[in-house]
């Protein structure tokens, strides 16, 4: 029986480990769900409300299990409907592999007006992918297949995307099911020289500091081991958060690192862009930079580092934890790393207060593996310097991307992928509207997703900036917003209303225990703007 390309593409999903596709299907794609149908059982079809959610689905889940996952959409409008969830992915190092329809490929770029058509697809999806390519015949359908899915296995990891036309679906070609399977490359290996190097310039140092990005979170123990080892501490921010506990001593958030920069004269990247260090706190001579990343072209940017190793951290933290020789004492510096991150919790105490309360409520109701899903709202900005995170990979971040209205969808995703812990998901009234309808979905695949959206009936963070900056001359911030317990109810989901910060904690710990979707409103008013411990002014290098 001959083979056909939409047959491979479900073939090849499913030997490189794929489980679920999250999608939102159309008639382009009608061959190749047609060719899904039979394998169900090991590639199971998530359907979504909108192609958004489908790509958001595939990112949260990505993020939560540190694996590939895959969606399919239209082309078109339903192809740019997934493109602030592929750039969020970009920027987030999230192996995401897109299976996106195409018009027939004879009509491709001749503005012929079929259904669906736009110029210059194919560039698009290039610009947001690590790599991207076009299915057109069955000759070099398998290459194009194994191409994509190393690049998404090896290095730097980012999303890919293959473009399929509608008329190449059922074209034939010839595969083995059998050696469809891509294996994962070796780690990078580190360069021994460069590590005995490292090693050296971490035992001159006297007030060194780490930075961890979203590159660290598979390499938690040895962080950690790193961090002991040397007396340093810990820096993250929106995707380095989990890697080290928040109770460990040595574990700073960002406002506690700008304050210990000035004096730190050694700062080590590991998985991390150090942009914020770099570009906004600023560098100087007396400041020694010593940076790890999978992707060498990081290590160049802005500023060069004092040594740059490229390696992936799975190679290059056992051999430098390996080859740390006896360390000076560094009892001072640790002693001032923990008198400023006491210093700074009895601030935010303060001057947080509003905020704090509903995060603790938040924190005492979620298990320590619990996962929280942030948002670009007031809640969530202050949670990435004040929500206790304990583990790696449940913090879930849009990281620099900051795409609003991203968290009910990824979350969704998050909680489809991790069904075995709990998944809470905040929201502003603002955000929350963007993938709202995914609480459809929720209620179809019995998610057990559990919402929380702050209702202020406003874009409160622009309406705050407009507070503070521009003497309360509010322009287009305000919003007319639902209600949200009925809503959530109107599409299955188990809703609640809560009031105060105990009512939160009491109907969020009822909610965990709901095996189905949970939505849970609480109107809140205005709060302190968080943005000073946000964007933090330069400190070096003035």
């Amino acid at each position: 029986m001959p083979q056909t390309i939409a047959q491979l593409t479900v073939e090849s999903l499913i030997a490189n480990g794929i489980e679920n596709l999250y999608c939102v299907p159309g008639v382009q794609n009608d061959h190749f769900f047609n060719a899904l149908f039979d394998r169900q059982n090991e590639l199971r079809p998530v359907n979504t409300r909108h192609e958004q959610g489908a790509a958001y689905m595939a990112l949260g889940a990505a993020l939560a299990t540190g694996r590939p996952q895959a969606f399919s959409i239209v082309p078109g409008p339903g192809f740019l409907n997934g493109c602030a969830a592929l750039c969020t992915a970009y920027a987030l190092n999230a192996p995401v592999f897109g299976v996106i329809g195409q018009i027939p490929s004879g009509a491709i770029g001749k503005g012929l007006g079929l259904l669906h058509e736009i110029e210059g697809q194919l560039e698009t999806l290039k610009s947001l992918t690590k790599h991207s390519d076009r299915v057109v015949s069955g000759a070099d359908a398998v290459q194009k297949f194994d191409t994509a899915w190393s690049e998404l296995l090896s290095g730097r990891p980012r999303p890919v995307g293959l473009e399929v036309p509608v008329d190449v679906w059922l074209k034939e070609t010839s595969y083995d099911p059998g050696k469809l399977t891509v294996i994962r490359p070796s780690p990078a290996e580190a360069n021994p020289t460069k590590i005995t190097q490292a090693a050296a310039l971490i035992s001159s140092a006297k007030r060194p500091l780490i930075a961890v990005g979203s590159g660290s979170q598979a390499h938690s123990a040895e962080v950690r081991r790193l961090a002991e080892a040397i007396g340093a501490g810990v820096m993250a921010y929106r995707t380095g958060r989990g890697v080290m506990d928040s109770r460990d001593d040595l574990a700073i958030t960002m406002p506690i690192g700008h304050t210990l920069w000035p004096e730190c004269d050694l700062v080590i990247g590991l998985g991390s862009r150090l942009t914020t260090q770099k570009l906004d706190w600023g560098v100087d001579d007396d400041l020694k930079i010593l940076h790890i990343d999978v992707d060498e072209t990081t290590l160049t940017k802005i500023t060069p580092p004092t040594l740059g190793i490229h390696a992936d951290l799975a190679t290059a933290l056992p051999a430098l934890n390996a080859a740390l020789g006896a360390q000076p004492d560094r009892s001072g510096w640790k002693a001032k790393i923990a008198k400023e991150k006491a210093r700074f919790a009895a601030v935010i105490a303060e001057e947080f207060a509003p905020q704090l309360g509903w995060l603790k409520a938040i924190r005492d109701a979620l298990p320590e593996d619990g996962i929280f899903v942030d948002e670009l709202t007031q809640i969530g900005y202050v949670s990435r310097f004040a929500f206790p995170s304990y583990r790696p990979r449940t913090y879930l971040s849009t990281g620099y991307q900051g795409t609003l209205g991203w968290g009910i969808a990824a979350a969704l995703g998050a909680a489809h992928a991790r069904p075995d812990v709990p998944v809470v998901s905040i929201a502003g009234d603002g955000g929350a509207m963007f993938t709202i309808t995914e609480l459809a979905t929720a209620t179809h695949h019995n998610i057990p997703l559990n919402v929380i959206v702050m209702k202020d009936n406003a874009f409160g963070n622009v309406k705050g900036i407009q507070r503070d900056k521009y003497d309360s001359r509010y322009i287009a911030s305000d919003l007319t917003s639902p209600d949200f317990v009925m809503l959530a109810r109107s599409c299955g989901v188990t809703a609640a209303r809560a009031t105060t910060s105990d009512e939160l904690h009491a109907e969020l710990t009822r909610a965990i225990d709901n095996p189905g979707p949970n939505l849970i409103e609480v109107p809140v008013s205005d709060f302190p703007s968080p943005w000073h411990y946000l964007l933090m002014p330069k400190v070096r290098g003035m």
